[in-house]
């Protein structure tokens, strides 16, 4: 299993500096991982550094609580993929789905989806705050918008992947989405086993020590 080809090489915490993302996309050059998951200020200098290379550039959207309005992130979405990003982590609006606003939910997807066009689209549903039935909702909706990914978590909430929730989200996309885990996924076995479950990307800021 080339786990390298799986992994979002991933830094998002506030204090990330330059010289953090220089030795993430640095790392990612060298084990020739699938991206870098950034936040939007980075995107323009992480695209530099990895000119010439095969790594892709990610950014997150709404981030990492969802609560910012549509047009904010739809905003948002299309910075990044004028800077250089060819996939979008989007948080949903995650108090909207508590409350049965699934119209809303469904039709910031879609308008974030209709704003990147062919590039590649990662809806959050951050699971730790959702039940099940709240879990296979959002997975709904995420396919009614033609989401390319569900992913589990920002890493940011209360509690990150679980093999459970990659397990039900693989059984509601089935073949017409990915599943992205993330939050969580720090060792080999671990990574081995969400992949297993049906997970075709990890989001990771642990990349290196899983590849090693």
């Amino acid at each position: 299993m080339e786990l390298n080809k799986y992994i979002d090489h991933t830094i998002l915490k506030a204090t990330a500096s330059e010289n953090d993302i220089k030795k993430l996309c640095e790392e990612a050059k060298k084990h020739k991982l699938y991206s870098v998951c950034v936040n939007g200020c980075y995107v323009n200098d992480a695209k530099k550094i990895l000119q010439g290379s095969d790594v892709k550039v990610a950014a997150v959207v709404g981030f990492p609580l969802g609560a910012m309005s549509t047009k904010a992130k739809v905003f948002e979405a299309k910075d990044a993929i004028e800077q250089g990003a060819s996939e979008i982590d989007m948080v949903i609006n995650v108090a909207k789905l508590k409350d049965g606003k699934y119209d809303y939910v469904k039709n910031e997807i879609k308008q974030i989806k209709d704003a990147i066009g062919e590039n590649i689209l990662k809806v959050i549903i951050e699971t730790c705050y959702l039940s099940n039935e709240e879990k296979i909702k959002a997975c709904e909706l995420s396919l009614d918008a033609k989401a390319d990914f569900v992913k589990t978590s920002t890493g940011f909430g209360t509690g990150g992947a679980t093999f459970e929730d990659v397990k039900l989200m693989k059984d509601v996309v089935g073949n017409k989405a990915k599943v992205k885990a993330s939050g969580g996924v720090k060792d080999k076995q671990t990574a081995e086993k969400y992949i297993e479950l049906g997970a075709e990307r990890l989001g990771t800021s642990s990349g290196i020590e899983i590849i090693k």
